[in-house]
């Protein structure tokens, strides 16, 4: 909430499970049990899961393309957390408005 709170069109909605941050009505990012959701999209998916905090997201047998769950030791840092939240916001803010 804290690196959000700026943010225009910023709401909370519960999904999968746990609770998501969306802005202008497009999911960016959220909480997940104890790992973090990130809306990165489907051009920077791949380069996502390329880090080693980073996982497939696939809770229902089927793997979600655009959103990976990054670890808790992956945000453990504020630099670390800021940086996974600012691929969702640049991803959700990139998206027209619902």
């Amino acid at each position: 909430r804290e690196l959000l709170y700026e943010q225009s069109g910023l709401s909370e909605r519960k999904m999968f499970g746990g609770l998501a941050f969306m802005l202008n009505g497009n999911m960016c990012c959220g909480i997940m049990k104890n790992e973090l959701m990130v809306r990165v999209g489907p051009e920077k998916y791949d380069a996502a899961l390329a880090s080693p905090e980073a996982r497939i997201m696939d809770f229902t047998g089927r793997p979600m393309k655009n959103i990976v769950l990054i670890s808790a030791e992956g945000v453990s840092t504020d630099e670390a957390l800021k940086a996974w939240v600012q691929k969702g916001v640049t991803f959700a803010t990139s998206l027209p408005a619902k």
